[in-house]
């Protein structure tokens, strides 16, 4: 009996110890822009209700496109309409896209026709074939890399005036409304030392620009646009939100920034008001590149 006894005890012990660390320990939190604690129920309840949810990831975070693909899918599975988009296409491989979400192109000539990240296959691939799966549209929403590059060492803006009919078709229209004053784009000339000037983050704007234009392209009344792009996007309501609430101050946008902390009990000051949810990762969080 005693034997047994001991075994039991030493089993409660090892039980109450794992349960204590897994209360303890844990890969991210979810709060609002205040602060306070929430719940992934409360967060799905609220974007099911809005017209875009700005999805602000780390683009090399497995939690972040883990609950990119959570989110995406129960809002499906609770018939919401809707539709996707991504920063990770350029607007000129939509064709593309398209071909291959319905069956009509073979993966292999998918990936080099749209040029897909080199995490596509660990982080994008899940999403992309969800839409397959499903029937969702998925919109390639970025504007091609030579045009942003043009805008930054070609004197801004003005680089674009000579593009053809057909290149207009990949940007928003002409001339790009523009806000130097914008925290974001300050704080990006900071970081660069001033390198770069103004063109750099014009560079940026028009990355910003491009998103909003082919979100609200596409947008239909009573569907929710769901966007994936990196946090610097569309963090403190700037960025593409921006250029959202600048295009149609009638939209209803609802954004999710990704931050990273040493500890996850309560939200870190910095971190305040960067977007309506953010989800706070373990800054030891494993990268998949």
């Amino acid at each position: 009996m005693t034997k047994n006894f001991n075994i039991g005890l030493m089993l409660l012990l090892m039980f109450s110890f794992a349960k204590g660390f897994a209360q303890e320990k844990k890969a991210f939190a979810l709060f609002s822009q205040a602060g306070e604690p929430l719940t992934y129920q409360r967060i799905l309840d609220s974007l099911s209700t809005t017209d875009v949810v700005l999805f602000g990831e780390f683009h090399n975070n497995p939690i972040s496109h883990w609950l990119q693909f959570e989110l995406a899918s129960e809002l499906k599975k609770n018939n919401i309409n809707l539709i996707l988009g991504a920063e990770m296409f350029e607007t000129g491989t939509h064709e593309v896209l398209d071909r291959y979400l319905s069956d009509s192109l073979a993966e292999s000539d998918f990936r080099k026709k749209a040029r897909v990240w080199t995490n596509y296959n660990t982080d994008y691939k899940p999403i992309v074939d969800f839409a397959k799966s499903t029937s969702t549209p998925f919109i390639a929403t970025n504007i091609p890399r030579p045009y942003a590059t043009r805008v930054y060492k070609n004197g801004g803006f003005r680089a674009l005036d000579s593009l053809s009919k057909a290149e207009y078709e990949l940007m928003p229209p002409l001339p790009i409304p523009f806000d130097m004053t914008l925290s974001s784009y300050q704080n990006m000339l900071d970081m660069m030392g001033g390198h770069g000037g103004e063109d750099l983050v014009k560079a940026q704007a028009i990355k910003d620009a491009t998103m909003a234009h082919f979100i609200l392209k596409n947008l239909e009344p009573n569907q929710v646009f769901f966007h994936l792009n990196g946090s610097y996007h569309s963090n403190d309501f700037e960025g593409i939100y921006w250029y959202l609430k600048t295009y149609n101050p009638d939209v209803n946008i609802l954004t999710i920034s990704t931050v990273e902390q040493n500890e996850l009990n309560s939200l870190c000051e910095e971190h305040l008001n960067k977007a309506n949810f953010i989800i706070a990762l373990d800054e030891d969080m494993t990268k998949t590149y």
